[in-house]
């Protein structure tokens, strides 16, 4: 769709769907819930569940970056309960992007929120007091949202929805007008799942369990005493992943993002002032970088005007200016990147081309 100057965009983020989503594709179904991650302690305790939640950041900088694209956004707000330690730990990356932090206590025992009742209150709500929102940026994946997008949609909003793979309904994806995957979002790599470690004796367990079935139940012991003596190794892996993990809050930039796009999310919520000229630039160029990507990937255009990319470039990080770098125009700026940008001139216009997009 085509980027459209008077658009204006309302992001509404299912936080607790998010998270956990995410958690899952990493680690395997079921699993956020299986570690305790809510009730995560903040002081340090239980490491390696620690190691696993940071491994499973999400870059909400990214999907803000995103939803940006598509115009000026207007509101944003996350709903999740945020005196829980997990959802506390992302609380300072939110603020940065001025997302509003709604309150959901939990009303049940099985720590139901009603954050998608909420939400879908607060879409409708806002879409009849606010004439002048255009799109509405739905981040969740569960099908609860599927009405909500279907009623925004004959309310005249253009609807995007923005999911984890794996934990997305397909029928939700069909109602709404776009859906992004977040693995598919600019500046994030797709994860990497792990292979499982084969046995390191299947050849030595089948006699064993065929010779155990034939002379009765009872010689079926020494296998678990094998078993046995295998987990204190089993033990130590575990010890040594937990010293090599840190003790700080989990809420880091996730890894697999390039050094780039890393210090275009470090810019958005550290202050201007307290970084040098040198890390201003590092961040300057990841928010260019970025932006371009974002802007590649929503035009089949090879060149873009250099104004568009500006533009989004502000929508992104509205404290972007090329003249507090030492640039005396945009042009400028572009020039001194020319290794990661090429640019020609059409007229009075200048084009932009991310160079390996």
């Amino acid at each position: 769709m085509p980027i459209d100057q008077e658009a204006r965009v309302a992001v509404y983020i299912d936080f607790d769907n998010i998270l956990i989503s995410r958690y899952d594709q990493i680690h395997g179904r079921g699993a956020f819930h299986a570690d305790k991650v809510r009730t995560l302690p903040a002081d340090g305790r239980d490491s390696k569940v620690r190691t696993r939640f940071q491994q499973a950041t999400v870059d909400l900088g990214a999907i803000i970056d995103y939803a940006s694209s598509f115009g000026s956004i207007v509101l944003s707000r996350a709903y999740a309960d945020w005196s829980v330690p997990a959802h506390a730990a992302y609380r300072d990356q939110l603020l940065a992007r001025a997302v509003d932090l709604v309150q959901m206590f939990p009303t049940t025992r099985s720590l139901k929120n009603g954050a998608d009742i909420r939400l879908a209150i607060d879409v409708v709500e806002d879409l009849f007091r606010l004439e002048a929102i255009t799109h509405v940026v739905i981040v969740a994946g569960d099908s609860d949202y599927i009405a909500l997008a279907q009623r925004a949609k004959r309310l005249g909003s253009y609807v995007v929805g923005i999911g984890v793979a794996g934990s997305t309904s397909k029928s939700l994806a069909a109602a709404c007008d776009e859906f992004a995957d977040y693995d598919a979002l600019p500046g994030i790599e797709p994860v990497q799942l792990e292979e499982p470690e084969p046995d390191p004796q299947p050849a030595a367990a089948a006699p064993t369990a065929a010779k155990g079935s034939r002379r009765g139940r009872g010689k079926g012991s020494k296998q678990s005493e094998t078993d046995a003596a295998a987990s204190p190794t089993e033990a130590a892996a575990e010890a040594a992943a937990a010293e090599a993990s840190t003790d700080e809050p989990a809420a880091p930039a996730p890894a697999r993002r390039s050094r780039r796009a890393t210090s275009a999310s470090v810019a958005s919520e550290q202050d201007e002032v307290a970084m040098t000229p040198d890390q201003r630039g590092d961040a300057a160029t990841g928010l260019l970088e970025r932006a371009l990507r974002i802007l590649h990937q929503k035009t089949d255009d090879e060149w873009l005007h250099a104004n568009v990319v500006k533009e989004q470039m502000k929508r992104m990080d509205p404290v972007f200016n090329e003249k507090s770098l030492g640039h005396k125009s945009f042009t400028d700026f572009i020039t001194a990147r020319d290794s990661l940008v090429d640019m020609r001139e059409e007229g009075q216009a200048r084009l932009l081309q991310l160079k390996d997009a």
